[in-house]
């Protein structure tokens, strides 16, 4: 028997990825954001407030950076989720965490993650319903370490963090359940 819950934002997985740009004052500004989502092969839409000094970093620069948090960095990540750039003018300092300037666009690399989306702003959108923040990938940048065969990132070796909103948890990205675009091929001949 199904249970009914209300209105709750009940998609699980949501990947824990960090976004980073740079301020006016040429400083490192980095937020932890769920809801985060690729929304065609060469764009990344952020599903971020007007009001996070994040946005309005990316506003300014035109560009940004998202890392794919992985267990490792926990700490890090979570912490870029619950101290505010807005109150804590060296919040990414605090960190011990290092950024080196992409080579593709004007958004720092976070090191320390393995996995970074470099993107150039594509646009705003701003409706009553919505506020997202799209980037054009210009790159993909990785640590070898995660890199697998064909030059494709190894999701088991990246050992990613996914976020859970119904208990506020993190989990990491389990083994590989089946081979996608061929699960599913035995129901075509039904």
């Amino acid at each position: 028997m199904r249970k009914n819950l209300g209105v709750q934002p009940a998609l699980f997985p949501m990947p824990v990825a960090i976004v980073a740009a740079y301020g006016e004052d040429g400083k490192v500004c980095a937020m932890n954001a769920a809801w985060v989502q690729i929304c065609d092969m060469d764009k990344i839409a952020l599903f971020i407030d007007e009001e996070h000094k994040t946005t309005a970093n990316i506003r300014h620069s035109k560009a940004f950076t998202v890392s794919i948090a992985d267990v490792p960095n926990m700490e890090a990540a979570d912490f870029f989720g619950i101290a505010t750039g807005n109150k804590m003018p060296d919040k990414f300092e605090r960190t011990g965490y290092h950024a080196e300037k992409s080579e593709f666009v004007n958004a720092p690399v976070i090191t320390e993650f393995p996995v970074t989306l470099e993107c150039e702003l594509a646009e705003i959108v701003n409706t009553e319903n919505l506020h997202a923040v799209v980037g054009k990938i210009v790159n993909v940048s990785a640590d070898e370490k995660v890199v697998g065969d064909k030059d494709k990132i190894d999701p088991v070796k990246v050992n990613a963090l996914i976020f859970d909103q119904f208990r506020s948890g993190y989990y990491s990205v389990g083994e590989k359940a089946g081979q996608a675009w061929n699960a599913g091929k035995g129901l075509m001949n039904k």
